[in-house]
Parts: C-alpha cells; sequence; structure tokens
C-alpha cells in the first residue's frame, strides 16, 4: 500500500479565530505551529503548506508563568558593531504585545521557504477586534 500525498489543488484551510486572554505564551504557541504546519490533518504531507489560518485576538493580555516578564530577554541585531539590543519581555509587551506571539511561533517552525509561507498565515491583533470577518473564522478553544 502506498502513501498518499495531496496535491497542491487539493488542500483545504479553514480559518480559524483564538482569544489568547488568559492563555500560556509557549503552550498557545505550541498549538498555534502544529495548526499553521497542518499536522493535526490526516492529509499532512511534509513538504506542502497544507495547513490553516489562524486569527490571535487579545495577544496583549497573554500570560507568562514565574518571573519571565522581568527575566525573559528578546535580543535583535542592528548589523552594526556592537548593535545588539536587548529588551525584556515586559518592554516588549508594552511596546507590541503581538511580536511575543509571532516570535514564539516563528522559532517553532521550518527555517526555510515552507515555514516562512506558513507563518504567513498567522495573524495576530493586540486587542479583541480583527479585520477578518468576511473569511467567517470558526472559534477556537485551546485548551490552557
Amino acid at each position: 500500500m502506498k502513501t498518499y500525498s495531496v496535491k497542491k489543488n487539493e488542500i483545504k484551510r479553514d480559518w480559524f479565530v483564538v482569544d489568547a486572554q488568559d492563555l500560556i505564551l509557549g503552550r498557545l504557541a505550541t498549538q498555534l505551529a502544529v495548526r499553521l504546519r497542518g499536522k493535526h490533518k490526516p492529509t499532512y504531507t511534509p513538504h506542502l503548506d497544507v495547513g490553516d489560518f489562524v486569527v490571535v485576538v487579545n495577544a496583549e493580555k497573554i500570560k507568562l508563568t514565574g518571573r519571565k516578564w522581568d527575566q525573559k530577554m528578546y535580543h535583535h541585531y542592528s548589523g552594526y558593531l556592537s548593535g545588539m539590543r536587548s529588551q525584556t519581555a515586559a518592554v516588549v509587551r508594552s511596546k507590541r504585545p503581538e511580536d511575543l506571539i509571532l516570535q514564539a511561533v516563528r522559532r517553532m517552525l521550518p527555517k526555510n521557504r515552507l515555514g516562512r509561507a506558513q507563518i504567513k498565515k498567522l495573524k495576530v491583533y493586540p486587542g479583541p477586534d480583527h479585520p477578518h470577518q468576511a473569511q467567517q473564522p470558526k472559534v477556537w478553544e485551546v485548551e490552557a
């Protein structure tokens, strides 16, 4: 018996909306990464992007456990000498709360063009509103 491999024109993608209020960042990010890759589907194919679109709302109300708000550091490099900049998770949340979820999920996806295509299907918004009502997203209750 041969293993079935889905074709590009047979891929069906759904839209889901997740409320991130009072959810733990890492636990949410792992479930988002699985949904974006399509590993929850029986037609999962490793070399194709078969995942669903996910809209995350209330990103500013995400939780971190322990003292991570003050101890977890986010680094980026400007490209110049001595150009590494560091910020705590609390500072990142106050400036751009959607970056916490985007970076956590991006680092769980493949580091190639497939991963770059998959992260584009994740839409994160700091408040409760989003502009994707026309896609009629289904509510996805993520286990905490």
